[in-house]
């Protein structure tokens, strides 16, 4: 392979022990800065697990979400949209807004709204990473990206290189050859394990999809 081509697409797939240490760095800033929720809102689907984690971190019970399509795997859905909102009385709260990442910024600036229309005290917004792209800057953030990359979290392994594989051209028929590919389309290494896991998923996706164009 060689190394001095460039990748399709820039990534990093992140572990699950770095999601931890990301997510104590994170609690950390937002004790540091005297903030105390008394509710935490994560953005399904990214926020759900970081947001969880705050809540142990930081000691906190009361967790909500709110659903905002903006991507479907690694693929855009077009203007990010809310697609359930919050029937939660957020008057005189402390909010924590939580999410994995801000990427365009599009996502976290239309939660803020549907948030601050509820009359919350204060509102704040925390993230793993804080892409410098983003139009908007969160209140906390545990790393900041200089570089662009699309990171794929441990919590969407299976979706997100499974995107990758769909749209390879032509589609790889073995895990030998959708490791190979990825490797050299996105320098991402993953164990068999997780492409056998991929794999099922893609046979199960393609089976439903003939079956749907036969009815």
């Amino acid at each position: 392979m060689d190394s001095a081509v460039e990748p399709i697409l820039r990534c990093e797939v992140i572990t699950w022990r770095h999601v931890c240490r990301l997510a104590s760095k994170l609690a950390r800033v937002i004790r540091a800065a005297d903030f105390r929720p008394d509710i935490v809102v994560a953005i399904a689907r990214g926020g759900y697990i970081p947001a969880r984690l705050l809540c142990d971190q930081l000691d906190l019970y009361n967790l909500i979400s709110l659903r905002i399509a903006h991507y479907v795997g690694t693929e855009k859905t077009g203007q990010a949209r809310i697609v359930s909102g919050l029937g939660e009385d957020l008057r005189g709260k402390n909010v924590l807004l939580v999410d994995d990442v801000s990427d365009s910024g599009d996502t976290l600036e239309l939660a803020m709204q549907h948030i601050n229309a509820r009359g919350p005290r204060q509102l704040r917004v925390a993230v793993l990473h804080h892409k410098q792209c983003a139009s908007l800057v969160p209140d906390f953030f545990a790393q900041r990206v200089i570089r662009w990359r699309w990171i794929t979290y441990p919590w969407a392994v299976v979706e997100d290189l499974g995107g990758f594989i769909r749209r390879m051209e032509p589609m790889p028929t073995s895990i030998e050859e959708a490791a190979l590919r990825l490797q050299q389309d996105y320098r991402i290494k993953v164990s068999r394990l997780i492409l056998e896991d991929i794999f099922a998923q893609l046979a199960v996706s393609l089976a439903t999809s003939s079956q749907a164009l036969s009815d």
